[in-house]
C-alpha cells in the first residue's frame, strides 16, 4: 500500500465512524501522535523512551504525553509533544483524526491518539531525557498478523489481553501496540 492510499483509507475509515471518547474522570488525559512517514513506502513513527522517565521506561511508545492546561485541545498536546520529544515540527503533520480513547490500566492515563501524515523530510531529535531514540518500522511489517502476538494477563482481578509486536529486535507492548492494533483493525474492517 502506497502512503497516498494508506492516508486515504485512513481519512475515510475514521470519518465513518464514532469514534470511543472516555468520559472526563479520574484518570490523567494524555494524547499520542502515530505519524505516518513517507519514506517511499509508509513507515511508522515510535519513540523509545529512556530509563530516567517516571512511568513506561524504556518502552516504545507514540510520541506524546499529558495535556497541558496551556493545549487548545489533545491533538495541540499531541503535536506539541511530538516536536518536544522526537524534534518534528507541529507544521509538518497533517492531522488524519483521532483513534479510539486507550486507557492505561497501570498508570491511569486516558490516551487520546491521533493519526498523522509527515510528507517531508525530518531530522529527528529525540530529546535525551525522556526519548532515548526513534524508530521507524515500515507499515507494511506491522500490517503482517504474524508480526505480533496476545497474551492475556490479569491485574485486579480483571483478564485483558496484551499485545505484542516485534521488530528488529524492539517490542512494542501495552497501550501503544492497543493503539497500533486498534488502527489496523480498523483499516482491515469491512467498509
Amino acid at each position: 500500500m502506497t502512503l497516498d492510499e494508506l492516508v486515504a483509507l485512513t481519512r475515510a475509515r475514521l470519518g465513518a465512524r464514532a469514534r470511543r471518547v472516555v468520559p472526563p474522570g479520574p484518570l490523567v488525559q494524555a494524547a499520542v501522535l502515530v505519524p505516518l512517514v513517507d519514506r517511499g513506502e509508509p513507515y511508522v513513527l515510535f519513540a523509545k523512551r529512556t530509563e530516567d522517565v517516571g512511568t513506561h521506561k524504556g518502552q516504545i511508545s507514540f510520541p506524546g504525553g499529558t495535556l497541558d492546561p496551556l493545549d487548545a485541545s489533545l491533538l495541540d498536546t499531541a503535536l506539541r509533544e511530538s516536536e518536544e520529544e522526537v524534534g518534528l515540527p507541529r507544521a509538518a503533520v497533517e492531522p488524519l483524526g483521532a483513534l479510539d480513547d486507550q486507557e492505561t490500566y497501570a498508570t491511569q492515563f486516558v490516551i487520546t491518539p491521533w493519526v498523522g501524515v509527515v510528507r517531508e523530510r525530518v531530522v529527528w531529535r529525540p530529546d535525551g531525557a525522556e526519548i532515548e531514540k526513534v524508530i521507524e518500522v515500515p507499515f507494511g511489517a506491522l500490517a503482517e498478523r504474524a508480526s505480533f502476538r496476545v497474551e492475556h494477563w490479569e491485574r485486579d482481578g480483571v483478564v485483558r489481553p496484551v499485545y505484542f509486536f516485534e521488530y528488529q529486535g524492539e517490542t512494542i507492548w501495552g497501550a501503544t501496540a492497543r493503539i497500533l492494533k486498534g488502527y489496523l483493525d480498523l483499516l482491515e474492517g469491512p467498509a
